[in-house]
């Protein structure tokens, strides 16, 4: 996938919520379907940060908005999002028997994989318009243990959710698999989940939604990042992407304590 520079998205002091109305998309492959996204790949050194550093300061709403990825970091056909995929209501809204794995839906649905942000908090959302799928990314600053325990949670769903039926409000019952999703060391805590729906459409067709999921704890703050399409994703991609943003957030923190 070629890429070239793109104009950075614009930053502001408060924090931004990207929020958008339906995106309507189609691929051979299913019906309303996406392809796969493979965004380009990123180098960055270990970000591994001291743990005393677990106690450093708050990040403020303009520190937050500094560490976001942008447009630029990830390449083209990445770009601000113009919409929520159908896929979102359609696949992602649905109900399990289990608990663990009915919070699992209801934390994609919402995109909160650490559970609802409750500091500051700043996010951006990006579409890739040659393969339709979407990315959201997410900075927080939450205290180190709540951020530990939400990890330690998703770090048991692939044993506790393996496999899992789901029934959705319009795609009918889908089989569900949860699997590890090894991410680099990076940060001070770290873990990622693949997440593979499939069911079939009204045509009969067999569809196929693959969301990765990662979350980086770096001291007090924390970044999430949720990348998904119809069709499959490239895992790589997804770990570069959080290994990216984890060295971006440090170095957020070092220049706070150092200017402190």
């Amino acid at each position: 996938m070629p890429r070239f520079p793109a104009p950075a998205l614009s930053t502001s002091t408060v924090v931004t919520t990207v929020l958008a109305a339906a995106l309507g998309i189609t691929a051979a492959c299913t019906a309303g379907g996406i392809g796969k996204a493979e965004p380009p790949p990123v180098t960055a050194p270990d970000t591994r940060t001291p743990a005393a550093s677990a106690a450093g300061s708050a990040l403020t709403a303009a520190q937050a908005q500094a560490a976001l990825l942008t447009q630029a970091d990830l390449g083209s056909p990445w770009a601000p999002t113009e919409g929520v995929a159908t896929w979102r209501d359609g696949l992602l809204k649905a109900s399990t028997e289990t608990p663990d794995c009915q919070r699992l839906l209801d934390a994609l649905y919402a995109d909160e994989p650490l559970g609802t942000p409750t500091g500051t908090h700043a996010v951006a959302a990006f579409d890739n318009g040659d393969d339709a799928a979407q990315l959201r990314y997410q900075v927080l600053d939450r205290p180190a243990a709540d951020v530990d325990r939400s990890l330690a949670w998703l770090k048991k769903l692939p044993k506790t959710c393996a496999q899992f039926t789901a029934t959705t409000t319009r795609a009918g019952t889908q089989r569900v698999e949860v699997t590890d999703l090894g991410l680099p060391a990076v940060g001070d805590a770290r873990q990622g989940l693949r997440v593979v729906l499939t069911g079939r459409n009204s045509d009969g067709d067999q569809t196929v939604l693959t969301l990765d999921v990662a979350a980086v704890r770096v001291g007090g703050t924390a970044i999430t990042l949720t990348d998904g399409a119809l069709g499959g994703i490239s895992s790589d991609a997804t770990a570069q992407t959080a290994q990216r943003g984890a060295q971006r957030l440090a170095e957020i923190r070092r220049r706070a304590r150092v200017q402190a």
